[in-house]
């Protein structure tokens, strides 16, 4: 049995490629690799919340292996802690690294370099299938997905927070991907084949920073009613030991003026940051 680690953004193409790896018989997808920005506590350019991130682990059975990034991070800085995530693999032995990268020869490239040396392979169960088709193919499967992260540049600002869907793909111009392979947008899975059941979710405050678009994608269920906290950057959720969820301030780390699980929900407060 072939043990594979999976680099998953959270989004639908690392779906894809898990779904696509659990029917191969010799494969055994064993954990899940992902970049958060550390000081956001979100997935590194989806911008997704890390509880989503350990929701997603959780519907598809499998633990995270995260990649704590600075902010700003250097390229240097990112390889050398991608180095400790190798050897973790090594030390495991867990022999395959799958990315899903569909046909940007570029990065396919960059992550053969990664790997150069350090004893893994590579492997890209995505790679060169026609997006077109594939962006059907995943959307009649079941794939469910919200664009968090667009470049304006690129597609029209009005395009974060749309869902993934046939009515998306109409929509787009046709100088854009069909996936958004090109960087066009990027997107947070909250349905597919390989979770046990959907994660229920609504698209947040939409807010313009760094030359990106961001849509938050907000939990969406009876206990999220947390008022301005639900889109705060301050705001992190704790689950016990129990399950039971929580929210933190971690503006309360350094000023004692704020509580450090408020009252929720709450409609006003001097330290909320989009």
């Amino acid at each position: 049995m072939r043990r594979v680690l999976l680099s998953w953004s959270s989004g639908k193409d690392s779906a894809w490629a898990l779904h696509l790896l659990r029917q191969m018989p010799d494969v055994q997808v064993v954990a899940l690799v992902t970049s958060f920005n550390h000081s956001a506590d979100r997935v590194a350019m989806h911008a997704v919340r890390r509880s989503l991130v350990e929701t997603q682990a959780q519907r598809v059975g499998l633990p995270i292996w995260p990649v704590e990034l600075p902010s700003p991070c250097s390229n240097e800085t990112y390889e050398h802690l991608m180095q400790a995530i190798w050897q973790r693999a090594t030390a495991e032995q867990i022999p395959e690294v799958a990315f899903g990268d569909l046909f940007l020869q570029d990065i396919r490239a960059y992550r053969e370099r990664q790997l150069q040396g350090t004893g893994l392979t590579p492997i890209f169960p995505v790679w060169d299938l026609p997006t077109s088709a594939l962006a059907q193919e995943m959307i009649q499967a079941g794939v469910k997905a919200m664009l968090t992260c667009i470049d304006p540049a690129k597609l029209d600002r009005s395009f974060a927070g749309r869902s993934f869907d046939n009515a998306l793909l109409q929509a787009l111009p046709p100088t854009v991907d069909p996936c958004g392979e090109n960087g066009e947008f990027h997107t947070f899975v909250h349905d597919s084949p390989v979770f046990s059941s959907p994660i229920p979710i609504k698209p947040g405050q939409t807010v313009e920073r760094d030359g990106f678009v961001f849509a938050d994608a907000v939990p969406n269920s009876a206990s999220s009613s947390q008022g301005l906290c639900e889109t705060c950057a301050h705001a992190k959720d704790i689950t016990s030991d129990r399950g039971s969820v929580f929210l933190r301030c971690r503006l309360s780390d350094t000023n004692p003026a704020f509580p450090r699980y408020p009252r929720l929900p709450k409609f006003n407060c001097s330290g909320y940051l989009a």
